[in-house]
């Protein structure tokens, strides 16, 4: 007999339409309804990259589709059943968990689709998901991190030399190209708190550099939330700034922390940075985002297969 192991996919979560903008802006608000202006200018984002498609809520639907059939391709004695669970939409993560129960899953791996832990962002996802599942009584491990997975650093680093390929082949000089490596920001007050976001973004980013033989490279952040506290800078828009103003003429942005296209990818950098580089004369491009690559999919399969090895799988 085959035993089952749920595993919740969980992800950020986008509206299904631009009529589900105000829902799905509230909810990211803890219940707060945006302003018009706030709302308004929330929709000409979404209408600006995609003309009122969601790239990301496809993203994410091919990447679970295809992260179950990669986990089942061996066949064997277990079967693995994905689930979503987003943190601002519908399905939930909470009704990810509920879907389990209904299927009978009584044991599970939850992960993220993020590279790098930090208690506000993958912490957050984890202590929902584990307070629906021990409440539904399903035993859930949960993968923190996988920053550092050999094949994350082997598939982001080909995708970096790619891009560093197409500079050459327009006449710039390798060497010549300033990587940023990029992720969304956090409030600042994580480092008090030891959180171990930073130094994975950097430890990835020194990773790739040293795979792709990468000399001149930094770190920056983007995508900062609008609140009254600092958060972790400095801003790409402040990097390029300061970057045209050291004479570096090409750019290749890698935004590490993130896995699909989405807003802050497709907005952020495609539009918001490609304008700002075009007005300071630099010459911009973007490392392609992983979304369902086969190569990512391994990952994903070989973190939740190792964390499932700690489940006691029990037979039907």
């Amino acid at each position: 007999m085959t035993a089952k192991i749920g595993v919740l996919v969980m992800s950020y979560g986008t509206p299904e339409s631009l009529e589900g903008v105000e829902a799905y802006y509230t909810h990211i608000r803890r219940g707060n309804a945006p302003s018009p202006e706030q709302l308004k200018e929330l929709k000409d984002r979404y209408e600006a990259i995609v003309g009122g498609v969601f790239p990301l809520r496809e993203n994410t639907d091919r990447q679970v589709e295809a992260l179950q059939e990669m986990l089942n391709r061996s066949g064997g004695d277990v079967e693995y059943v994905c689930y979503q669970g987003l943190k601002h939409a519908r399905p939930f993560i909470e009704d990810g968990v509920e879907a389990m129960v209904r299927d009978g899953i009584s044991q599970a791996v939850g992960i993220v689709l993020a590279p790098h832990y930090s208690v506000m962002s993958v912490g957050t996802y984890i202590k929902r998901a584990k307070e629906k599942a021990d409440a539904s009584g399903i035993r859930m491990e949960f993968v923190e991190s996988y920053h550092l997975h050999p094949e994350l650093i082997d598939v982001l680093s080909r995708r970096v030399s790619a891009k560093l390929d197409q500079f050459e082949e327009t006449g710039a000089a390798r060497g010549d190209v300033q990587v940023l490596f990029s992720a969304h920001s956090l409030p600042e007050r994580i480092l008090a708190m030891g959180d171990p976001y930073r130094d994975q973004l950097l430890e990835t980013s020194k990773a790739i550099a040293d795979r792709a033989g990468v000399t001149s490279w930094q770190f920056t952040w983007q995508s900062a939330g609008r609140t009254a506290e600092p958060w972790l800078g400095p801003d790409i828009l402040d990097t390029l700034r300061e970057l045209s103003k050291s004479q570096v003429k090409y750019v290749l942005s890698a935004p590490i922390g993130f896995v699909s296209d989405h807003l802050e990818v497709l907005y952020d950098l495609d539009i918001e940075a490609q304008a700002l580089a075009s007005e300071l004369d630099l010459r911009l491009m973007r490392i392609d985002s992983l979304n369902s690559d086969p190569a990512y999919m391994s990952v994903l399969s070989d973190v939740v297969r190792t964390k499932a090895s700690q489940l006691k799988v029990i037979q039907p």
